[in-house]
């Protein structure tokens, strides 16, 4: 048994209309290749100014647009399915294609992580199996799925997340700013932490911020290969833990991270983080502040006396 793989022109269905036409009377075909139950499919339906090609009904009756282009997709025809789906108030979306390119095999890809509304992209081939009748082939390139849309949600979440983060910082700085200098030459970030030198390589004070907490550190990272010096560095200032610990009017957690290069001196502060609602933020920035002003205050002459 031998199968060939046909071009379009060579193929009796090789028109636009002989393809729709005949996807509406085999819908069953469509319906084993992506698994739903579509039915009563009608042609050329109205989309204010345009035509959809297909329209069919899923098993709860709702609307499911199927865009078909017998040639390599394009962009025309991604803005055209997108169109007809607001239009017709449709849930999910089918474009059938001879040759997807690989940026709309992304966009698709995209949508589907994106968007509420589920996203298929076919290819349709001929083929012919010894001497029978050319017949359609459908591959699915892209489909929907709970995996799609988990990492969708996720990108989502991560987005969100930057933003917040971002707009904490931005607030966080103004009010440092009227404090300490301490930080005024430091740039708001997307990340969870924000930090400026200690006035020494390699030691930082930063800023830390979580879902439900923030916290404040001296952090000792004075690069590769050099992890006996940070622990040096460490025990230095442990040597001092009392008096630092008094100037600071708290107690602080001293962390030496064992099996790790670098080593922090830090204070959590529970308040809240940048999950905790808007209304909490003043009290959390006011904390932070006052908090990293303490603490560079306790550490700074120690600080200055390293040899390094």
């Amino acid at each position: 048994m031998v199968m060939d793989r046909l071009k379009w022109p060579t193929h009796p269905l090789n028109t636009y209309l002989d393809f729709t036409k005949w996807l509406q009377d085999n819908i069953d075909v469509l319906n084993e290749v992506i698994d739903l139950d579509l039915s009563n499919p009608e042609s050329e339906q109205s989309a204010g100014a345009f035509s959809v090609d297909l329209v069919a009904e899923d098993e709860s009756g709702n609307p499911v647009i199927i865009e078909n282009q017998l040639e390599k997709s394009n962009h025309d025809h991604l803005g055209k399915i997108l169109t007809y789906l607001v239009a017709m108030g449709a849930k999910t979306a089918i474009w059938i294609v001879a040759d997807p390119r690989p940026e709309h095999i992304s966009a698709i890809t995209w949508l589907n992580e994106s968007s509420s509304a589920n996203f298929y992209l076919l290819k349709m081939e001929a083929i012919k199996i010894d001497n029978s009748t050319p017949a359609p082939l459908l591959t699915v390139i892209v489909g929907p799925s709970e995996e799609g849309k988990g990492v969708g949600k996720t990108k989502k979440e991560m987005a969100e997340r930057y933003l917040i983060r971002e707009r904490f910082w931005t607030q966080l700085l103004n009010l440092s700013k009227q404090k300490t200098k301490l930080h005024a030459n430091i740039s708001p970030t997307r990340h969870n932490w924000l930090g400026t030198s200690a006035g020494i390589n390699g030691l930082a004070f930063n800023y830390g911020l979580r879902k439900n907490e923030a916290q404040v550190e001296l952090y000792i990272d004075r690069g590769k290969e050099r992890d006996e010096e940070n622990k040096a560095i460490f025990e230095k200032l442990f040597n001092h833990k009392e008096d630092i610990e008094k100037i600071f009017g708290n107690q602080l957690e001293w962390q030496k991270l064992e099996g790790k290069r670098a080593c922090r001196i830090r204070k959590r502060i529970k308040v809240g983080g940048y999950r905790d609602g808007e209304e909490k933020v003043p009290q959390i920035h006011e904390a932070m502040v006052n908090d990293m002003i303490s603490l560079e205050r306790a550490l700074r002459s120690y600080i200055k006396k390293l040899r390094i």
